[in-house]
This record gives C-alpha cells, sequence and structure tokens, in this order.
C-alpha cells in the first residue's frame, strides 16, 4: 500500500469563514490562517479590530443580493476557494416555547441558521465541482438533538435541519472531491453564549452564575466540567479540513465536554 504523509498543512488554499470576525468563527480564521491557508472572513460589520489580519467582506447573509456580492468580490479577488466554513449563526429569538414565536421568529431563525449556509454552498459548489476538490464545512449545534423547548426550540429545529441537509449534501458530492461535514460545539465560551446567559438570568431574576448552574441542570450537565474554549472548537475544525481527514465526509462531530446525553 502506498505510504501517504498525512498532514495538517493548509499552505496554499483559500478558505471563507462566515461570521469570521469573533467568536468561534474568529478562532478558526486565526487557526486556519496559521495553518498556512489564505483566509477571508465575512460578517454584517467589521468589528474595528486593528488585530484582524484576514481579507474582510461585509455582507449580512440572510440577504441574496449581499451573497452575491460578497461572493463576486471573492472570485475576483481570490479565484475562488477550497474551504468554506460555514459558521454564521446564532440564537435570536425570545424564550418560552411555541406561544412565544411567531412567523417572523421561525422565518429569521431558518434564514440565519439554515438558508445562509445553502446560499453559499450553492454559490461556491459549482467552482469546487470544477477543481474537483474542496472542503464544506457547516458549524451546527448539540441544540440540534437536545432542544429546549423554553429556551431554543426555533433554533434547535433550524440546526436539526441543517444537519440533515449537509448529511444529504455529503451524499451527494462524495464521489465528487468535495467533502462535506458538520461540527456541532456545546456551550462554548463565546460573547453571543455569555449575552445569552445574562439575558436569561435577568428574565429568571437570577444571577448569572445561577442561571448558567440553571441552565446545565437542564442539559443534564457538561461532565468536563466546563464550556469549551472557541479554540478548542477551532482545532477541530483545522482537522478536519486538513489532508489528514481525506476519508472523513457526512458525519456529525460533538465537541460539547461529553453533555450529550445519548450513545
Amino acid at each position: 500500500m502506498e505510504n501517504k504523509q498525512i498532514h495538517t498543512d493548509l499552505q496554499g488554499k483559500r478558505a471563507l469563514v462566515t461570521g469570521g470576525t469573533k467568536g468561534i468563527g474568529r478562532a478558526i480564521a486565526d487557526e486556519l490562517a496559521q495553518a498556512g491557508a489564505q483566509v477571508i472572513v465575512t460578517a454584517r460589520n467589521h468589528p474595528g479590530d486593528s488585530n484582524l489580519q484576514h481579507h474582510f467582506i461585509p455582507a449580512d447573509l440572510t440577504n441574496a443580493q449581499q451573497v452575491l456580492d460578497m461572493a463576486q468580490e471573492v472570485n475576483e479577488k481570490f479565484d475562488g476557494i477550497d474551504i468554506l466554513i460555514n459558521n454564521v449563526g446564532g440564537l435570536t429569538t425570545p424564550p418560552g416555547g411555541f406561544s412565544t414565536l411567531t412567523d417572523e421568529h421561525w422565518e429569521q431563525e431558518l434564514q440565519l441558521n439554515l438558508l445562509s449556509a445553502i446560499r453559499l454552498d450553492r454559490i461556491f459548489l459549482p467552482q469546487m465541482l470544477e477543481q474537483q476538490s474542496g472542503v464544506i464545512i457547516h458549524i451546527s449545534s448539540v441544540a440540534a438533538k437536545q432542544p429546549l423547548w423554553n429556551l431554543n426550540m426555533a433554533y434547535a429545529v433550524s440546526k436539526a435541519a441543517l444537519n440533515s441537509y449537509s448529511k444529504s449534501l455529503a451524499t451527494e458530492m462524495a464521489g465528487k472531491g468535495i467533502r462535506v461535514l458538520t461540527v456541532a460545539p456545546g456551550a462554548t465560551k463565546t460573547p453571543p453564549m455569555e449575552k445569552f446567559i445574562a439575558d436569561y438570568a435577568a428574565s429568571a431574576g437570577l444571577t448569572v452564575d445561577e442561571a448558567l448552574a440553571q441552565l446545565l441542570i437542564q442539559t443534564g450537565g457538561i461532565p468536563m466540567g466546563r464550556m469549551a474554549e472557541p479554540e478548542e472548537v477551532a482545532s477541530l475544525v483545522h482537522y478536519l479540513v486538513s489532508p489528514a481527514a481525506a476519508y472523513l465526509t457526512g458525519t456529525i462531530y460533538a465537541i460539547d465536554g461529553g453533555s450529550l446525553p445519548v450513545v
């Protein structure tokens, strides 16, 4: 059998990271750049951070025209991409269950967490198919498998739909040189997570520590006893997009400190 070198070097690769200016997205962008990739990041607004070393393109990925404009700039300046990290997303709807969620809430969550990724894939896949190579990562959530009706119903549903879509696309692309994978973080120490805990604490009349403890009880706790660092999620993504993971596609990778109570 041929002895192939297994490595995680990304030298010469072009990577687009959506939502790449903060939190998990920023950590992924920095990690891929450190591994040698040329990194483009997109978000609605520039964070105003002079330390952001990646090429930035402003875009609201729930807006189809802005997605087209962003993709045109990517293709003109970089002649396409090799790696697409669909990281943009978030929990934007109020707590309280079905009765608090309007049609607009559901539409908003599906646009942000599902349709934004579908748009990007549809735009960049033709070029990947032409070069017969590419990797697409969808950043999902363990909430897709463990929804909390009173906190994240629409968000969990949108991420479950993303999981199903990602698996379907992976099967379609498997024989065409393109790998599609899903990474599902659990509780991760990011500004949006901190805001979510603070908002929940305020609505429930709890301290932030009490709110966090209550949330952990609802999810069954985290056996490792802490939230993930964004850099730990980024490390997994780096491996998955690298040549070292060349035989991996169609799989969902939970990175949750053991919190999912299922096999």
